[in-house]
């Protein structure tokens, strides 16, 4: 278990019942199942306690958890038949964006998400979820492909943002998030976005442009990261934990603002200690939205798309 600076005081209680646990392992003539027992409920309960007042700061943190389940993981979970789809037929494959065709409850749709990677190699590889302007090519040329054989599109949104190197920035970075924003608004399929760890600034928006968009209770969907505001305003990125509360990150937040439709509760702990649970909360969610989606025409989908956006944050502004 990875755990976080906050969760520290559940280090020795945990650690202590697995000692106990390995010790009568070690020796079958010891019974010390009461006295783990008896740490477990200590656990659970300071637990359930940390995770019932989380700070924005220490929600980041969770959403940045490297054990909490990755666009990879929900595609292998919940969707059939997927198949990838690779390149922008253009310059390159970006390995920080994966996609392509699947069966959602044996519904065909395409899935589109940002890829952190798990590991040293994979995190690399996979660029830490960052896309460069070739994912967004090819996000936009799957929604294409979606909008052309009337597929619904799912999006995973898991980025600290767009890749910012000058490679990047000389092959067009903030025209293509520009353009993949773009044709988010204009497909004629119902378009179905979840924020599963970090939403970061237009990196995410070229993906979460959608007719449904949740989060999962403790992810965040911020303009700018708290570091990256703090040391903007204040020229410090210690006062990271004040951006954070400035910046209504939150689910909850973000949620009483509009900005997001609804909020997909995550075990206690967090995803990261109930994968499957997460993943199958998740699906639960897409299943739910896509068939309420799928009763709309396509130019019913579009208006209420393009409505949905232009009103966030302001009251009864007309599309």
């Amino acid at each position: 278990m990875n755990y976080l600076e906050f969760e520290k005081p559940l280090t020795e209680i945990e650690g202590k019942a697995e000692e106990l646990r390995a010790m009568a392992r070690a020796n079958e003539d010891m019974d010390v199942s009461k006295e783990a027992e008896a740490l477990d409920l200590k656990a659970s309960a300071m637990l359930k306690d940390l995770y019932g007042s989380l700070t924005p700061w220490q929600k980041c943190q969770v959403a940045r958890h490297p054990d909490r389940p990755h666009c990879r993981d929900y595609i292998n979970a919940l969707f059939t038949d997927y198949t990838p789809l690779a390149g922008d037929r253009n310059f390159a494959d970006d390995h920080a964006v994966m996609g392509g065709l699947a069966r959602l409850d044996d519904v065909p749709v395409v899935v589109i998400g940002h890829e952190k990677g798990n590991d040293t190699k994979t995190r690399i590889e996979r660029n830490f979820g960052m896309a460069r302007p070739e994912g967004y090519r090819k996000a936009i040329r799957l929604m294409d492909l979606a909008d052309r054989f009337n597929l619904p599109i799912i999006s995973l949104v898991d980025t600290p943002g767009a890749y910012p190197g000058k490679g990047a920035e000389e092959r067009g970075q903030s025209e293509a998030i520009a353009r993949s924003t773009e044709k988010c608004l204009q497909v004629g399929v119902p378009v179905i976005s979840v924020i599963i760890g970090e939403g970061g600034s237009g990196g995410a928006v070229a993906f979460a442009t959608a007719n449904k968009v949740v989060m999962l209770e403790h992810s965040i969907y911020s303009v700018i990261s708290p570091e990256g505001c703090a040391s903007i305003l204040w020229k410090d990125a210690e006062k990271m934990r004040e951006a954070a509360e400035a910046l209504r990150l939150t689910a909850q937040d973000l949620k009483s603002l509009g900005v997001i439709d609804d909020i997909v509760k995550e075990p206690i702990g967090g995803a990261q200690r109930a994968r499957d649970e997460s993943v199958q909360a998740v699906g639960k969610s897409l299943s739910k939205l896509l068939t309420q989606l799928s009763k709309k025409s396509r130019d019913a989908l579009v208006k209420d798309r393009r409505k949905k956006f232009l009103s966030i944050g302001s009251k009864g502004l007309a599309a």
